[in-house]
């Protein structure tokens, strides 16, 4: 299934994508489900029972709307946290060798991660504001998996069964605020504290069989700005996979329901990899498509603090005519 968060009559719901439609899952469950994802999430694999025939319904039934009659928002737009990892070696590699640095052996010991801000989440079509006295703004084309059952000290053999499901993922990056703050030694901060990106939609795991390879997915991920295209990657060229990743997170912790796991970027998938001579750092009015087969494109566009703030207000009302495209 492919499930979203979306805005109708000022109200976030949950609801199942069904071609160019979505099912307000608790509407057209006559409230036996619930409005949120994270309760949808929390439910398991109930949940994902109960939901099922959902999606064979029609225009003609209560609480099924056409895609440009609603505003999608984040499939989470709270999650429980988020960590983000740094899976993929080749990002790994040309990043510090932009900056000069040597790949650390340490990182062949261990998949690492940083948590990141769980209450600036945006979603597809929102805007994303640089922040003050940023001049090197860069997305980050990742790929995201929702935990879907609580566990700790979780083995890797048993980590598939703790995931719900998966979105893509943009860690907008700050870079020259990142570069000055992390020489202290602590890792990213305010460079990575204003947005992070999810979306369009969470699709459960059993959807992503078809790309399975082994332990990995055959999955296509490319990023465009204005339509340029500039990072081409595959999920499967990871280092750590998500089963190492879990496995790292739960050690001597719990995981829960609603916890977002990161990939990292992939190989290509930043400017501060490409490098300014093959697409200078964001500014206002660029449109970044990040695309991953089976997962959809997440859309959003750089603005200004103030046009992001006036998009804010004006997307807590009704949006009938920007959805229909990015799914």
């Amino acid at each position: 299934m492919k499930l979203v968060s979306f805005l109708k009559e000022g109200e976030v719901r949950v609801g199942i994508v069904q071609d160019d439609l979505v099912v307000d899952i608790h509407a057209v469950s006559n409230g036996s489900l619930p409005k949120d994802m994270l309760s949808i999430i929390d439910l398991g694999e109930e949940g994902m029972k109960r939901m099922k025939g959902l999606d064979t319904l029609s225009e003609k039934d209560m609480g099924v709307h056409s895609l440009r009659e609603v505003n999608l928002k984040s499939p989470i737009p709270r999650p429980v946290s988020i960590r983000d990892f740094y899976a993929f070696e080749e990002h790994v590699k040309t990043a510090r060798k932009r900056r000069g640095l040597d790949v650390v052996p340490e990182w062949y010991d261990i998949p690492v991660f940083y948590f990141t801000n769980h209450l600036a989440v945006k979603g597809p079509l929102d805007h994303i504001a640089k922040p003050a006295g940023c001049e090197w703004l860069d997305y980050e084309l990742e790929i995201a998996c929702v935990i879907g059952k609580e566990g700790t000290n979780i083995s890797k053999e048993n980590a598939e069964d703790h995931i719900y499901g998966y979105f893509i993922m943009n860690d907008w990056s700050a870079r020259d605020i990142q570069k000055h703050e992390m020489k202290v030694g602590l890792g990213p901060a305010k460079g990575k504290d204003f947005a992070t990106s999810f979306g369009p939609y969470l699709v459960t795991k059993d959807e992503l069989e078809t790309y399975r390879k082994g332990n990995r997915f055959d999955l296509p991920m490319t990023a465009k700005v204005n339509g340029k295209l500039l990072s081409e990657g595959n999920y499967q060229d990871i280092h750590y996979t998500f089963a190492d990743m879990i496995e790292r997170a739960s050690k001597d912790v719990t995981l829960y329901p609603g916890e977002v796991i990161g990939s990292g970027t992939v190989g290509t998938g930043c400017i501060l990899e490409l490098g300014t001579e093959t697409h200078p750092w964001l500014k206002p009015g660029d449109v970044v498509e990040l695309e991953i087969a089976g997962l959809g494109v997440l859309r959003n566009t750089i603005a200004s603090r103030r046009e992001e703030e006036n998009h804010v207000l004006s997307s807590t009302g009704e949006n009938t005519s920007q959805t229909s495209h990015h799914v």
